[in-house]
């Protein structure tokens, strides 16, 4: 007890003389090693104090354009916080008569609202510099002011507009790390970023997708393409989704949904080209790759798809009692394949085999030579 009240001592002397209070800190956390000092009101409000001195010098600087350590500035920030949050605990604490004496409470919080944008700033100081897990911790810092009994009465839940923008920023940071837990946390609170919210839903797709939640994954791809349906993330791993699992129906409703908003989208297009092509409905598949050619010529898979849907309407088709019709249908491929492999010449494992039943069936020669030397390289 003599040794604490010499070191307690020791310290106001040091921040009365306004010099060196980093020497106050040092002798409060000193004490505060010892656990028998960890429920010491006295050590902490000292400690507190000496941060805070040291807080305003720097802040002093910086308001007059004087270079200072700016991790620092935000150290001393968050310092602050969590000597108060943790003093305040033990302020409300019950005495041996169940008696409870706030004392700090009134005036800590009164003072650290002020400084608590710089929590914010230093969030945003660390996404800049790439130090995504300070980024993350200062994010959470300001946010977690809210739940703290130190901010009692200030409704910084609800009344804050800032703090679905300071979730948002910390569901980023969780997706820069590659931290799905992290960028789940505070995803209720990010959406309600609307400027920020079609990201969110992005970031949230992919945490799902890595916890392997595949029903969660889902529905957070259709509540993205719900809200965004032109976003290029969400529908193109939705309609992924639904192919992989041989889901047609949802797929082609997906995509009229989708043509609904934009029915010259190229990509629209294709994806309901696929979907009519695995429906095996050939013809309606055929015209609108038409359709896509017609608005981009140099689209080669809309070129595959029809020629492709051409070849799946001969194989039906009876090789002896319905030649003539088995030849035009092959003839109506040809084109669109052919086309193919110009634009796509390095797709040989698609093109090459397409041709070579193609050219056998018209009994082209010269051309089914070269596709059968071709294959065999």
């Amino acid at each position: 007890m003599q040794a604490q009240k010499k070191e307690l001592s020791q310290a106001r002397t040091i921040l009365k003389s306004g010099k060196k209070v980093e020497e106050a800190e040092k002798l409060m956390t000193k004490l505060l090693k010892d656990s028998a000092n960890r429920d010491n009101k006295r050590i902490y409000a000292v400690w507190y104090e000496s941060v805070l001195m040291q807080y305003q010098a720097v802040n002093e600087k910086l308001y007059m354009n004087q270079k200072q350590d700016t991790a620092k500035f935000y150290g001393l920030t968050q310092r602050l916080f969590t000597i108060a949050e943790t003093l305040d605990s033990l302020d409300a604490r019950p005495d041996r008569k169940g008696r409870v004496d706030i004392e700090y409470r009134k005036d800590h919080a009164k003072e650290l609202l002020k400084y608590r944008p710089n929590l914010f700033y230093a969030c945003t100081y660390y996404i800049r510099k790439g130090n995504y897990k300070q980024a993350y911790q200062y994010g959470e810092a300001y946010m977690d002011c809210a739940r703290q009994p130190l901010f009692t009465g200030y409704h910084l839940d609800s009344l804050d507009a800032r703090m679905p923008e300071v979730a948002y920023w910390t569901t980023y940071c969780g997706y820069r790390m590659n931290d799905p837990v992290l960028t789940l946390r505070y995803r209720h609170l990010a959406l309600r970023d609307s400027t920020r919210a079609e990201s969110t839903l992005q970031y949230m797709a992919e945490a799902r997708r890595q916890l392997k939640d595949d029903s969660l994954y889902l529905e957070t791809l259709r509540e993205g393409f719900r809200r965004y349906p032109e976003n290029s993330y969400f529908f193109p791993r939705l309609m992924d989704l639904y192919i992989a699992n041989n889901d047609n129906q949802n797929a082609l409703k997906t995509v009229d949904n989708a043509l609904s908003h934009n029915g010259k989208s190229q990509l629209f297009l294709y994806a309901k080209s696929t979907v009519l092509f695995r429906m095996e409905r050939y013809d309606e598949s055929i015209a609108l790759s038409d359709t896509l050619i017609a608005i981009n010529d140099s689209l080669a898979e809309a070129y595959y798809n029809a020629g492709t849907a051409y070849i799946n309407k001969a194989l039906k088709l009876h090789p002896l009692r319905e030649k003539k019709q088995l030849r035009q249908t092959y003839s109506q491929a040809r084109p669109y394949m052919e086309r193919y492999r110009q634009l796509a010449p390095a797709q040989k494992q698609k093109w090459g085999p397409a041709l070579y039943r193609i050219y056998l069936n018209l009994n082209m020669g010269k051309q089914f030579d070269e596709i059968d030397r071709l294959l065999k390289k």
